[in-house]
């Protein structure tokens, strides 16, 4: 009999596991909503050319005595120990990764260098998404990861009583063309729709327009 309840509990535990793991998996994620990201969006990380005022740390692996968080220049330059000057202004973080390498090399058998952007100052408006139209505040936002349509329209303060969220349009860069992509506001704030609470990119504008009456 003991041995019969016990075979019962395990498999009373089991089920209550995979259903657990079946919600858990079936759960809406934001992200999940709308397109997804554009690819070319990666230019802020992987082609994006440093300017003035920007600051970048150069990482030498096992040298931490090289590794260094520095300021670009208005001349465009760095400052790197042991090599002196380099020429960091309008390069990818990867092609001056690239140059300290070469250069370390002539001291250091095989570095291994990584230059990462630490402030992003003199693009900053590259990186803004934009809210306007029939909106309480309309503002110029710093792009956050995770932020989503109905993030913006609630920084701004959400709709004014004028707005026709319905016909709100987003307009976004992809592959060098802008494109229209249709946002259903009142259905997200009214009905709690979000199929249209699309996440939120690296230049985008959110353009919402009055009602016809």
């Amino acid at each position: 009999m003991k041995i019969e309840q016990s075979w019962m509990v395990k498999n009373l535990i089991g089920l209550v596991i995979v259903l657990i793991m079946t919600a858990c998996t079936n759960a809406p994620v934001s992200n999940d909503y709308g397109p997804k990201p554009n690819q070319n969006k990666k230019l802020l990380v992987a082609q994006y050319l440093i300017g003035v005022d920007d600051k970048v740390q150069v990482d030498v692996w096992k040298h931490p005595d090289l590794t260094v968080n520095v300021p670009v220049r208005p001349d465009g330059m760095i400052s790197v120990p042991l090599i002196g000057e380099v020429l960091a202004g309008g390069k990818t973080p990867k092609n001056v990764a690239a140059e300290i390498q070469k250069r370390l090399s002539k001291y250091i058998k095989q570095p291994n260098v990584a230059v990462i952007l630490m402030e992003l100052r003199s693009h900053e408006y590259l990186s803004r998404v934009r809210i306007t139209g029939s909106v309480r505040t309309p503002l110029s936002l710093t792009y956050r990861q995770g932020m989503t349509v109905l993030d913006v329209v609630l920084t701004a303060g959400g709709l004014n009583d004028f707005a026709s969220g319905n016909n709100t349009k987003l307009f976004r860069r992809i592959d060098g063309k802008v494109q229209a992509i249709n946002i259903k506001l009142d259905d997200i704030f009214s009905n709690g729709e979000m199929e249209t609470n699309y996440a939120m990119e690296p230049g985008d504008i959110l353009s919402i327009p009055e009602r016809t009456f």
